[in-house]
């Protein structure tokens, strides 16, 4: 079997407010995986993508991606990932194709193999015509979109997408997740966090689910999905089979 993508183990985070983020949270992402890492608003995704990136200092556990230890090897760790986040953090005054390209530099790419990689990855996403317009004049779904492309310009294995595509209208969404899918067939690994399950059901292959920092459901998607229990469904508004699953394991009893 291939190495998995990510391995955590008992991850803590305390913050020094006194807040418990993570109490001892493991999980495994596969190599090559579409996994949907869902929960609650401050539940603890945010926070698991940020120690698993290098942005947040953990208080206890360890953490692997393709095999490198955050600590010990942090730099080939953060080398195997791109990160999609939750905010805007680009230059609004500069062109995407300048955006996407001085990202590679940080990755020691030559602007001889970066610019032709970024045209590309821009013309793949739909932003073709757009790559050299201030970024500041794209709508909110390309502005997601040219994060992604300059997520993926270092050729990354491991894709982490923090909510991408919150605001994002309906026909953009379809698009990147078509693009995105082809991507995993390929053998890219996708970690994804979202609020819109339907998505999430749709794309995934595993699922985990997490509640005040606990993992409370991780299986593949058809083991989540058959949890669901009709019976404990209210009368009104239903939503998908995931989303019945998820607000029944998360609401507050």
């Amino acid at each position: 079997m291939s190495e998995p993508a990510l391995v955590i183990k008992n991850l803590k985070k305390k913050y020094a407010n006194g807040t418990e983020a993570l109490q001892g949270v493991s999980l495994t992402v596969p190599s090559g995986d579409f996994f949907a890492l869902l929960g609650p608003n401050g539940a603890g995704k945010t926070t698991i993508i940020g120690i698993s990136t290098g942005l947040v200092n953990k208080t206890e556990g360890s953490v692997e991606v393709f095999g490198f230890d955050i600590d010990k090897d942090p730099e080939m760790a953060k080398a195997q990932i791109g990160l999609v986040g939750q905010e805007l953090n680009f230059n609004p005054f500069e062109k995407p194709l300048d955006i996407v390209t001085n990202q590679g530099g940080y990755y020691g790419i030559p602007r001889s193999v970066a610019i032709p990689r970024a045209k590309q990855l821009l013309t793949d996403l739909g932003l073709g015509e757009k790559m050299t317009v201030k970024a500041m004049e794209l709508s909110g779904g390309m502005k997601r979109r040219l994060m992604i492309a300059r997520a993926l310009v270092h050729k990354p294995r491991f894709l982490v997408l923090d909510e991408p595509t919150a605001g994002v209208d309906v026909e953009l969404r379809r698009g990147m997740w078509d693009y995105l899918r082809k991507l995993t067939q390929e053998g890219l690994t996708i970690l994804l966090t979202t609020h819109y399950l339907e998505e999430a059901e749709q794309l995934a292959k595993h699922v985990a689910i997490i509640r005040k920092g606990e993992i409370i459901a991780n299986g593949t998607m058809t083991e989540i999905l058959a949890m669901h229990d009709p019976s404990k469904t209210p009368d009104g508004y239903k939503g998908g089979k995931l989303e019945e699953v998820f607000i029944n394991l998360t609401s507050e009893k």
